[in-house]
């Protein structure tokens, strides 16, 4: 890998270099400007700004069939674990800031999201279905430690006995298992470590500020010890870069003691493509034609196919080898599997809405 650190205009413990325009942008902003003798200026190190997001509504439903049907809840809006493949990053446009460098420093977080789940959850008309939190933004990511959305969000779930999924790349979600281990009890939860690979090095600069593989698999069996449901997902397969390791993942999270293995291909959508071809081009510049041209393999000759059923496996002849590959070293290991979330437990919290007195009240 080449010299990081060494080179100007590259921002230390950053997943990207460059702060591109949102595809709604009509003009483009440089990230370096060149001083008086043309060279690039050193930036300063990039702070993170946290910025209070006032939504009045926190859950949102899912029909896609890649993940079945269900709803998720992101108290985060943008991530600083940045990694250079979030396919999230591009949902910073609806803020009218970049999928770049924005993404992973400006993070905006439901304030009132553990208040607006409790008043959700009372409606009449709602329906218990295992909730999904942190699907799009990790739920775990650095700004939890100071704002415990998260938490609080969990204890209103073990509040009213109500399922949840969680995945992640943080070991911080070990600062949960006294709750984590009130909801296993009662079956009510599974969390899924996204591992994309074992070299710690490469994960320095593919996502800098997420746990490392390391520490990703001692979680699981802190989880797991704890009786807490734990599996692992292999997320992004990366061809020619981390395709290799999938066999060597599954091992060694087998081992940590995870029940449940699933994978997902690299997804491109929309600025994460050119994003990504920028991150090659500084840190594996001698790979970065193979790499493209093999993930072109998985989505019939282009850098992605956004259709349902195929953007997370892709398809053609790689792509079934890597999913037999899969599978296969996944029976060997004997991985026995995640038992069905209950929802037969769920006690909604009173609506606090007040009935009116009766106007007889000698005949109520």
């Amino acid at each position: 890998m080449p010299d990081r650190e060494n080179r100007p205009g590259l921002p230390k413990g950053r997943g990207t270099s460059e702060n591109p325009p949102n595809r709604y942008h009509a003009t483009r902003r440089d990230s370096d400007v060149p001083d008086a003798s043309g060279e690039e200026v050193s930036r300063p190190p990039l702070q993170t700004r946290l910025f209070p997001d006032t939504a009045r509504t926190v859950l949102t439903t899912n029909d896609s069939p890649d993940v079945g049907p269900g709803q998720s809840l992101n108290p985060y809006r943008g991530c600083e674990h940045g990694c250079v493949y979030c396919f999230a990053r591009p949902t910073h446009a609806y803020l009218d800031l970049s999928p770049g460098l924005d993404f992973e420093t400006r993070i905006f977080y439901k304030e009132q999201a553990p208040e607006l789940l409790e008043k959700e959850l009372a409606r009449p008309s709602y329906r218990c279905e295992p909730l999904a939190l942190g699907i799009n933004t990790d739920a775990y990511q650095p700004a939890e430690i100071r704002l415990g959305l998260t938490r609080r969000i969990l204890e209103t779930l073990l509040k009213h006995k109500h399922p949840v999924t969680i995945v992640t790349k943080s070991s911080l979600v070990e600062r949960d298992i006294d709750l984590l281990s009130g909801l296993a009890r009662n079956g009510l939860v599974h969390v899924h470590l996204s591992l994309s690979t074992l070299d710690k090095e490469l994960a320095q600069y593919l996502e800098p500020r997420a746990a490392t593989p390391g520490r990703r698999l001692e979680t699981i069996r802190s989880l797991t010890d704890a009786g807490i449901p734990a599996g692992v997902l292999v997320a992004p397969v990366i061809p020619v870069l981390t395709e290799s390791e999938v066999e060597k993942v599954l091992e060694k999270a087998r081992l940590a003691g995870a029940v449940s293995a699933g994978y997902v291909i690299l997804r491109l959508p929309l600025e994460v493509r050119d994003l990504f071809e920028d991150w090659l081009e500084t840190h594996v510049p001698e790979k970065k034609s193979a790499v493209l041209s093999a993930i072109r393999e998985f989505h019939g000759g282009k850098l992605y196919d956004a259709r349902f059923g195929v953007r997370m496996r892709g398809t053609g002849v790689r792509a079934d080898l890597l999913e037999q590959r899969f599978r296969m070293k996944r029976r060997r290991l004997g991985f026995p599997g995640l038992q069905p979330l209950r929802t037969d437990l769920f006690s909604p919290p009173a609506s606090g809405k007040k009935q009116l007195p009766p106007l007889f009240p000698d005949f109520a």
